[in-house]
This record gives C-alpha cells, structure tokens and sequence, in this order.
C-alpha cells in the first residue's frame, strides 16, 4: 500500500491523502478531516454506549463494563451486561448505522436534505407490510421481518414507478412519495381501527419503534443482514457520488444511471426496512444524521460512512434518553427521535427559507 500526498498545490478544503494498492490497480484519496470527525463521532458513541450499559437499577461501575465485554466478569454483573442490555446497546448502534446509510442514499438520490425514508414514506411502507402480518396472518417475529421487508420494497418501486418521468426528479420523487406515504398512514389506521383490541394494542406498541426487551434473538438476524447490506451501500458510495454530478457526467464516468440508482433505492430500502422489522419505524435519525454529518465534516455532499456514525451516536443517545428520562418507566425510542426530530426539521426548513 502506497500513501501518497497529492494535493501539489491544488486545494481541496481539507489535508487529502491518496492510497493506492495493488501498485496502481486500486487507488482511493481520502479526506483527513472526515477520517478524523468519523473516529470521533465512533468514539462518542462508544463512550454513550458504555454509560448505557452501566446504568440502570442494577447500576455497574465502569471497569466491571469493560471487564465484562473482555469475558472477564462472571455471575450477576456479566448476566446484567452481556445477556440483558449488550444486545439492545448494539442494536442501537448498528440500527443507527443502517438509518444514517439510508438517509445519505436518499438525499443524494434526491439531492435534497428532506429526501429521506420516512419522509418519502417507504417506512409506512415497510409498517404496512409489517401490520398485514400481524393483523391478518398473526404471524411470527420472522414473518413479521419478512412483511416489513416486502412492504418497504413495494412502496419504493412504486414510489420509483409514478415519479418516473424520462428519469427521476428529486422533487418529484419527495413529492409522490409523500403522497404514498399519506395514503399508507390511512391503510395503517383503518386496519388498526379493524382488529382486535389486544392485536391492535400490540401493533401500535410496535409501531412506535421501541428496543424495550429486545435481545439476542433479535441481534443475531439484524446483523447479519446488515453485516450484507452495508458493505454492499459502501460499494455503491461512489457511482452515488458521481450520480450527484449528473446524469450525464455520470454516464461518462462509466456509471450506468438509471441501474445504479434503481439499486441505490433498493439497498436504501433493505436497510430501512430491517430497522423496521427489528425495532418498528424509528424516525428522523435517516433525516437528521447526513445532513448533520455533511456540517461536521464540511464536505460538499451527503457521505455514507460520516452518515452512519452519525446515525450509530444519534440513536444510542436517543436510547440512553429512553431509558433514564423517566426511569424506571422506558419510553420506546422512536417518541425520542421523533421529538429530538421534531425541532430539527424546523430548524432546516427554517434554514432552507433563509437560504432561498
């Protein structure tokens, strides 16, 4: 592997280093400052992550954390750590992950800061599908998986399909694709209006996107779909990029338009709708993470790996809140993104008024 400085003079807006390996058969420039920001938001996050798994009613000083995750504590502290609150904690951090990688798509495919899944409304989508088995078939946690997956899907390609118009527009993309949503969240409310009390109950339970009681039963299946999907997003990243130039710049840099965004929408969608599946609809952090990373790092665009450790601190602050606002009574972490989301999206649209 070969690092090399390359700016000679040329001023990118922060130290650029390129790698080339294999001689020159791969080479890659990376942007200091984003390595940097990306290990800082990884860091904080682990810091939250820790503090989360040592509270609680049962509190465990710090080092018995850590001794615990080494496998060097036994009896009740690892009990408490290892088997009760690591699966959540983790699932926070890889489910924000995911979130974060969903909202850059989105936005780039858009190219607008509110191009996001549960703006655009594939995450009532992926609720519908999920609420279909629930109510209809009563069916199991994998079923319920696989209805969220189906639905999120659905929605996206006909979301794709009407806002088709000799290619997809941004706008007209958000724009059918809030109207799809609205007319999903009626679906999701007739059908809840239409069952049972109790499955109704546990449907909305559901729908709130909760980590409350989550454990290794639900870890084990989440990540090995993710441990798939977001290696192959990061693949991606750079035909995304070069989509953002346009359409035929990125035709004359070899990338085939129409392809890499039809499966830039559905990778967006995967990730989505496995957070959906795992958690239930957890909204704002795809919304708020790429654009509050895109700040940090002062990168010109939306970037998938500053987007997803955004989203991985995010939704582990999110769940820490969860947890101990009122303890011992748990909020589902979906009401705390969607408040904490509230006052950032009237922050942007304000910000967005200002600019025009």
């Amino acid at each position: 592997m070969t690092i090399l400085d390359p700016q000679g003079g040329i001023d990118f807006g922060s130290p650029i280093r390129s790698v080339r390996l294999f001689g020159d058969a791969i080479s890659h420039r990376i942007d200091l400052r984003t390595v940097t920001v990306c290990f800082i938001l990884l860091a904080v996050a682990l810091s939250i992550a820790l503090v989360t798994l040592a509270s609680g009613e049962y509190q465990v000083p710090l080092p018995d954390v850590v001794r615990a995750l080494l496998g060097q504590a036994e009896g009740r502290i690892h009990m408490v750590v290892v088997e009760w609150r690591l699966p959540r904690t983790a699932l926070a951090l890889i489910l924000g992950a995911a979130l974060g990688i969903s909202g850059a798509i989105f936005q780039s495919l858009t190219r607008n800061p509110l191009g996001s899944p549960d703006v655009i409304g594939f995450d009532a989508g992926a609720y519908t599908g999920a609420l279909v088995v629930i109510i209809l078939l009563q069916g199991s946690y994998y079923m319920i998986a696989g209805g969220a997956l189906v639905g999120g899907l659905v929605t996206a390609l006909l979301v794709y399909f009407l806002a088709y118009s000799r290619g997809v527009q941004g706008f007209r993309l958000i724009i059918v694709g809030i109207g799809v949503s609205a007319m999903l969240s009626s679906l999701n409310t007739w059908m809840l209006l239409r069952a049972k009390l109790e499955v109704a109950m546990a449907a909305a339970i559901w729908g709130a996107g909760s980590l409350n009681g989550l454990g290794l039963d639900r870890l084990g299946p989440a990540a090995l779909v993710l441990l798939v999907l977001i290696p192959l997003a990061l693949v991606m990243a750079r035909p995304m990029a070069q989509l953002e130039l346009g359409d035929d710049a990125a035709r004359a840099l070899g990338v085939r338009a129409e392809p890499t965004r039809l499966g830039l929408l559905v990778l967006g969608v995967a990730l989505t709708a496995t957070v959906t599946a795992t958690a239930g609809p957890i909204g704002f952090v795809a919304l708020a993470s790429p654009q509050l990373a895109r700040r940090v790092t002062g990168t010109a665009g939306v970037a998938m790996l500053p987007s997803a450790a955004m989203g991985a601190l995010l939704l582990a602050a999110a769940d820490y809140v969860a947890q101990r606002a009122f303890a011992p009574t748990q909020l589902p972490v979906g009401i705390v993104t969607v408040s904490l989301g509230g006052v950032y999206f009237v922050w942007l649209l304000l910000h967005e008024a200002r600019r025009q």
